[in-house]
């Protein structure tokens, strides 16, 4: 029996095909080099790097002097998301930073399981919803850095007071301690009050950690008041230690 050559031209656009996917590319990551092959890339119809294969033999990227397709995205993470596109194994290490880079690819499969993983839903579920019910929470850490930075002239430490109370009441009783001390209450920064769980001392962490994420070296402790307040220093005064070198 004859084959068409309606048939024939079916069977070699298949071959085609197929050629195409299995085609072997290399990669430029950020100056990391990685070979994969196109079906891997292009795994994911709705991500970016289908998006940039779209073409097969034309990918919408630049090339490097070596000819390989260049994407200027940090290739120390890249691994993670390549074995993710070959074998759906989610990463168990640097799971923000893989979880920014597979928001960069737009792989919806690979973020919906890195955001159910415990060090990013405890991050964006747990401690983000935590201090969006600080009262300018975000506005209060660049400004301890403002005045840090300010103070620093000349000095290996600068400091910046900071208060913290958790409910109303607390608020009043530093008020009246900072009006009744040495302390200049416009010059303290002001954290709370606020409605929910976490304690001061939760919130002391969160503004260390916050702060060190932005390349500073830091430590707090509890500001001593005068001798004679009824409450005490660690009640809700402490004293930010920027440590410039």
């Amino acid at each position: 029996m004859s084959i068409s050559s309606e048939t024939r031209s079916l069977r070699k656009q298949v071959v085609n095909n197929l050629q195409t996917q299995s085609q072997v590319i290399e990669l430029n990551v950020g100056g990391e080099m990685f070979t994969t092959t196109l079906s891997t890339l292009k795994k994911h119809s709705g991500s970016k790097l289908a998006e940039m294969f779209a073409g097969g033999q034309q990918p919408k990227l630049r090339m490097d002097i070596e000819g390989r397709y260049f994407i200027d995205r940090p290739g120390t993470y890249f691994k993670y998301i390549l074995e993710y596109l070959r074998s759906n194994q989610v990463p168990m290490e640097c799971v923000q930073e893989v979880y920014k880079e597979a928001l960069f690819y737009n792989i919806e499969s690979l973020v919906k399981q890195l955001e159910d993983s415990p060090q990013i839903f405890g991050e964006r579920v747990a401690r983000k919803q935590f201090l969006a019910r600080v009262p300018s929470y975000t506005e209060n850490i660049e400004l301890m850095i403002h005045i840090a930075r300010a103070e620093a002239v000349a000095c290996r430490q600068s400091s910046v007071i900071v208060c913290v109370v958790k409910t109303e009441e607390d608020a009043i009783k530093s008020h009246y301690a900072l009006t009744s001390s040495e302390v200049y209450e416009n010059s303290v920064v002001k954290f709370g009050p606020w409605n929910a769980s976490p304690s001061v001392s939760d919130l002391l962490d969160c503004i260390k950690m916050d702060i060190e994420a932005k390349g500073y070296k830091i430590s707090f402790r509890a500001y001593p008041l005068d001798k004679g307040f009824r409450f005490k220093s660690s009640d809700f005064l402490y004293k930010f230690l920027f440590t410039w070198w």
